[in-house]
């Protein structure tokens, strides 16, 4: 019994120890692509200090880096957590294994004790030739037996408990080092975090000086974004009346050949009210939807959302999407998209495979707008245009070619619509 018990304890033991070990493995997993993401932007940054104008684009590289540093030391207090959980569990087992091995030597203690006195063949021949009868012999035979060998899986169990309780020791001393490792890196990411943000504050004031450049070359864009709306809206609102005459077409057809297949006296027209429910549904719901092509084309763009492609091979997020603004500044905006800083002239591809639903002029670059089912995508600041309106086109196919923005980068505004709701790109794109 007490053999059984000690098994499912130690099975209890490795249990929770290989669960442990799995949330450490998977926050040190987390912590390594946390670094490589870190390393990469410093070898941007450090390609970008090449161009001797503080730019956005150099800002938002500073507190990307500046948010993953507090994630590592974010992920770093994780690690430290599971760690003092392990010691503390550590801990635990250690004081309940010792208090099973008193127990188990004073139980071993009394039955040597009790051995010891009846030691004598005399004494085991007189108690089994007292019995009463013949079975009572045999019972008393086999009760002597079971006493050797529970006194044996006494010792066996001592033996076992004194190898798992120096096995847990040495364990905790291990995982006691392993904590003060932790604990010296979470202070030297602590420092490296100082001396960031002070970098920040430096890049800041840089920027601070170049205040009345940057707050024109914002202004210029913003209007630029008007006007980029304004064709967008103008494009998917074709796009849509297209589709629902389309559909409403299909549904008075529907409506007219089930008339026309119906007894005279029940022939309807297909203006009644059931006709004028259907095409109340189909104004309801998207009309990209309406036809079986297009609620794939929905679905597969759903069902890739955080894992599409990005427009371009090399290139940071300048600005992000929404409300933002620069530190220190008047500067203020509200981006409907996301500003992509990239090679000057680098290759825009697709991120989906879709239809060109018209390509436009802005500000003397061209912009690019994609169908995707329900979905619709926006590739501008162009250069030029690799494609043609109407035209089918492959997830990853080249588009054109990035334009150069103020600080002779390139750049793109790349935006992510529901019909005419601004959606934020980051969030479908992959995270890199």
């Amino acid at each position: 019994m007490l053999k059984t018990l000690l098994t499912c304890f130690v099975s209890l033991l490795l249990t929770c120890t290989l669960f442990a070990q799995q949330g450490s493995d998977e926050l040190k997993k987390k912590q390594s692509e946390i670094q490589r993401e870190i390393d990469d932007l410093k070898q941007t940054l450090n390609a970008t200090k090449k161009n001797k104008k503080a730019g956005l684009g150099q800002l938002a590289m500073i507190q990307k880096k500046l948010r993953l540093r507090e994630q590592a030391i974010g992920n770093i207090n994780e690690q430290i957590n599971v760690i003092q959980g392990t010691i503390s569990q550590s801990r635990n087992e250690v004081i309940r294994l010792k208090n099973e091995l008193d127990t188990l030597k004073v139980q071993y203690e009394k039955s040597v004790v009790y051995a010891y006195k009846n030691r004598s063949n005399y004494d085991f021949l007189n108690f089994i030739f007292s019995a009463s009868n013949f079975n009572d012999a045999l019972k008393r035979v086999q009760y002597l037996k079971s006493y050797r060998v529970y006194r044996e899986g006494q010792a066996e169990n001592i033996k076992n408990t004194q190898t798992l309780l120096h096995s847990k020791i040495t364990n905790l001393e291990s995982t006691r080092k392993q904590k003060d490792e932790v604990l010296q890196k979470q202070e030297q990411e602590k420092l490296v975090l100082v001396s960031e943000r002070k970098e920040k504050d430096e890049f800041v004031s840089k920027l601070k000086a170049r205040e009345k450049e940057l707050s024109s070359e914002l202004s210029a864009k913003q209007k630029a974004d008007v006007k980029l709306k304004s064709a967008i809206k103008v494009a998917i609102n074709r796009e849509i009346k297209i589709a629902r005459d389309k559909a409403m077409a299909e549904e008075k057809k529907k409506a007219a050949d089930l008339a026309a297949n119906r007894p005279a006296a029940t022939t309807a027209s297909p203006n009644t009210a059931a006709a004028k429910k259907e095409e109340a549904a189909v104004k309801s719901k998207s009309v990209f939807d309406a036809t079986p092509e297009g609620v794939i084309m929905s679905n597969d763009f759903e069902k890739n959302r955080g894992k599409l492609p990005w427009p371009v091979e090399k290139g940071n997020i300048k600005i992000h999407y929404g409300m933002y603004e620069i530190p220190n500044t008047k500067i203020r905006g509200n981006n409907p998209g996301l500003t992509l800083e990239t090679e000057d002239g680098g290759v825009v591809k697709s991120i989906f495979e879709g239809e060109v639903s018209r390509i436009f002029d802005i500000e003397g670059n061209w912009s690019v707008l994609l169908r995707h089912g329900k979905y619709f995508t926006v590739y501008s600041n162009l250069s030029s245009v690799s494609v043609a309106k109407d035209q089918k086109i492959k997830a990853g196919q080249m588009l054109g070619r990035a334009g150069a923005n103020a600080d002779g980068n390139g750049e793109i505004e790349f935006l992510l619509m529901q019909e005419n709701r601004n959606l934020d790109p980051e969030a479908w794109i992959k995270r890199r």
